[in-house]
């Protein structure tokens, strides 16, 4: 089912939680809401399930808008970060239960759960209480409750804080494959930038309960919209560069940086000033200053981490910043001691220019 906000805004007090939030998530979407903490993301999932009302704005589900549809009526199934199961029920009777509130027959209720147990790989545990259950088989459960109720939208808060990160990364795959396999729309909430990306169609990031940038996950990484998203998405180097002109046959702005020249692809600029983004993993180290080319700088190494199959590199970077340079599959003549000079080059086609 195909999920619209437009305008949402909420308030608690004088704080304003959500600000105006418009999007459309699409039938089928594995959808994620990531940010920080207090950004808004809980609250506006709350919103959607119906246990809070906006205060401004409208939430439609497919043609229909659901403002005060109350939560069980809105055929939405919900995995809690806490799991929320009922320690004094079985595996079993925890799945059945919104089965039961919704007085399905007893044969079709054995039929339902044994086909999501086969789906949520549960098969054999029906009858253990949750204390008898690890984390990740207790978020299987937690999923296979929500599931069971053949819900239109599946709304997921944080399901996998709980866990250690090893299983954090099979039950992101898990979640993922059951979510194609039965073409639900999803909604997820995260603060973990590396989850959203691995199980995403599409991501919404959120500061102080504004969107900031909305995208899919490679859109978001490469082409981050603003300051906060490029920081927020990984790391990021931000150069302020003062521009000096425009390079109309190669289609580059050209400007200095503490002196330094640099160019990099974009629109002539209208303004003096521009602010990069620059990936680690986009920078290239160089032989020295002989090396031919532009985009040619220079700093001393401040600090380095060797981790074998990468290397990342602090510099004293241009205008009193450091830079962070990853290298990876380093050679052994990519291994500089810190406080040596390292050369390195900026592709002017890599840095993203930002909007502030």
């Amino acid at each position: 089912m195909r999920v619209e906000l437009k305008g949402i805004s909420k308030r608690f007090g004088r704080v304003h939680a959500v600000d105006d939030v418009s999007l459309t998530i699409e039938e089928g979407d594995f959808f994620t809401l990531l940010g920080p903490s207090g950004c808004g993301k809980t609250t506006l999932l709350r919103m959607v399930a119906g246990f809070y009302r906006p205060d401004a704005g409208e939430i439609r589900f497919g043609d229909r808008v659901v403002n005060d549809v109350p939560p069980h009526r809105r055929e939405t199934g919900m995995v809690f970060q806490n799991y929320a199961l009922f320690p004094h029920l079985s595996v079993f009777d925890n799945i059945a239960y919104g089965l039961k509130a919704r007085k399905i027959a007893r044969r079709e209720i054995a039929e339902r759960i044994g086909d999501i147990l086969k789906s949520v790989q549960l098969e054999g545990l029906e009858t253990r209480s949750p204390n008898q259950l690890s984390g990740g088989q207790q978020q299987r459960v937690a999923l296979a409750r929500a599931l069971v109720i053949s819900p239109q939208i599946l709304l997921m808060d944080e399901p996998l804080s709980n866990l250690d990160a090893k299983l954090r990364v099979g039950m992101r795959e898990e979640i993922r494959r059951i979510q194609r396999k039965l073409g639900i729309t999803t909604v997820y909430v995260t603060h973990d930038q590396e989850e959203a990306m691995a199980v995403s169609d599409r991501i919404a990031i959120l500061s102080r309960g504004r969107l900031e940038q909305l995208g899919t996950p490679a859109e978001v990484y490469f082409r981050p919209g603003s300051r906060f998203s490029a920081e927020f998405m990984g790391n990021s180097n931000i150069l302020e560069v003062q521009t000096t002109g425009y390079d109309e046959a190669a289609s580059l702005v050209v400007g200095e940086i503490a002196g330094q020249r640099i160019s990099f692809r974009g629109q002539k600029p209208a303004g003096g000033s521009a602010i990069l983004s620059i990936r680690p993993e986009w920078i290239r180290l160089a032989s020295g200053p002989q090396e031919e080319g532009g985009n040619l700088l220079s700093g001393r190494i401040l600090g380095s981490t060797f981790l074998g199959s990468m290397i990342r590199y602090r510099v004293a970077g241009p205008g009193g910043g450091d830079v962070v340079i990853e290298v990876h599959d380093p050679g052994e003549g990519d291994v500089r001691r810190e406080g040596d000079i390292l050369w390195y080059r900026i592709p002017p086609d890599k840095p993203v220019v930002l909007r502030g």
